[in-house]
Parts: structure tokens; sequence; C-alpha cells
């Protein structure tokens, strides 16, 4: 008897666990901090991705940063040419466009997004490194 409850219990759960629920799960996007942004940043692994205009990103930037604005009429076709197995570290300025940005990207099959609440802003306001 035991067995066989255990045999349903399987059966349901690989149901519940279908490749649409797994993806949905690994594809989510992370908000951090300052602080682990920065961290994340100096591993040197990540992508930095900033969604800012061309004019914001060339007022100050962090420094490696790929500039890809969000509000661009080409915005996804340039996505479409990115590496989607790479962690992405995106921001804009406040933190508005880059979860715009995330959404795109996770329609668009990227796995590992990582966002900054604050934004460009709140990086300059913590007194980080910005390359002009």
């Amino acid at each position: 008897m035991k067995r066989i409850l255990l045999v349903l219990l399987l059966l349901v759960l690989k149901q519940a666990l279908t490749p649409a629920t797994l993806a949905s799960d690994t594809n989510s996007v992370r908000r951090v901090s300052i602080e682990e942004f920065e961290k994340l940043v100096a591993t040197g692994t990540n992508v930095v991705l900033d969604v800012r205009t061309k004019k914001e990103f060339s007022a100050g930037h962090i420094a490696g940063a790929k500039h890809l604005d969000v509000t661009a009429p080409d915005f996804e076709k340039k996505l479409a040419q990115l590496d989607k197995s790479k962690v992405y570290l995106v921001h804009c300025a406040t933190g508005r466009r880059s979860v715009v940005a995330c959404e795109k990207m996770q329609k668009a099959g990227f796995q590992s997004l990582i966002e900054l609440p604050e934004g460009f802003r709140g990086w300059e306001k913590a007194g980080k490194p910005v390359k002009k």
C-alpha cells in the first residue's frame, strides 16, 4: 500500500513540475542591493547591461557595461544577438526601464537576470565608481 501511495505521489509531482513550470521558476529576475550588485560586477564573469538611452550612458556608466537602450525600436533585434546562457546584471537610471527590459529578456528566453532596483542614480548616490 505504501508503495502505491509513493508511486501516486511521484506521478502527481511529475505532472506538477512540467517543463513550463520549471522554466518559469528558473527564469525569474533577482533584485539585489547596490552592494550585492557591485560584488557581482566585480567578479568580471557577468554581463553588466545598461538599458538607458545613449545620452545617459555617455554621461556616465558602470565600467565594462554593455549599452542596449530598452526604448530603442531595435531593442529586441539586438537582444536576440546576446548569449542567453550568461548572467545579466541589468540596470537603468531609477529601476523602471530595467524592469521592462528584464520582462522582455525573460520572454526572449534569458535565464539569469539580476536587476538593480535603485538604478544608476542609486549607484552614483552610494558613491560607487562611474566611468565617464
